[in-house]
């Protein structure tokens, strides 16, 4: 059964990526429409629906099998560290998570204050974060 969960928790964080990659770069597009035009209306849809009905869920699934695979293997109790590091940087990337909703509230309302300069970065944080997840699980450092 451990097999089955760890596939279904790399799909979930293929898709919770998958999200976290593009919803910032929609918001840099979104940064250059007329305020309450049809582009950003388009993009308001866009945008809660990737969040909505990809992202969160995909989220919830793998903290959930995450935790289940953590928990099943003992990783936290065998005396390496590279799983506390990853569980750290998964909730920087939660928290991540957390700032693009709230972003994409702040476009809904048309009340967006950020540049797309602000948004290109932001766009890549969650690869960053990601790279080093990548590294912490299959070199496995510490």
């Amino acid at each position: 059964m451990y097999l089955w969960i760890k596939a279904f928790h790399i799909l979930a964080v293929i898709s919770w990526m998958a999200m976290l990659l593009y919803l910032p770069r929609l918001m840099v597009y979104h940064c250059s429409a007329e305020a309450g035009g049809r582009q950003s209306e388009t993009f308001k849809i866009m945008e809660r629906r990737l969040l909505r009905g990809i992202g969160t869920p995909a989220m919830i699934v793998t903290w959930v099998l995450g935790l289940y695979l953590v928990a099943d293997g003992g990783y936290l109790s065998d005396g390496t560290f590279w799983a506390h590091l990853k569980i750290l940087l998964v909730i920087v990337m939660s928290a991540l998570h957390m700032r693009f909703a709230w972003h994409v509230k702040r476009f809904a309302a048309d009340e967006n204050k950020h540049s797309e300069r602000y948004f290109r970065f932001m766009n890549e944080a969650p690869a960053v974060v990601m790279v080093a997840i990548v590294v912490l699980v299959v070199v496995r450092p510490f």
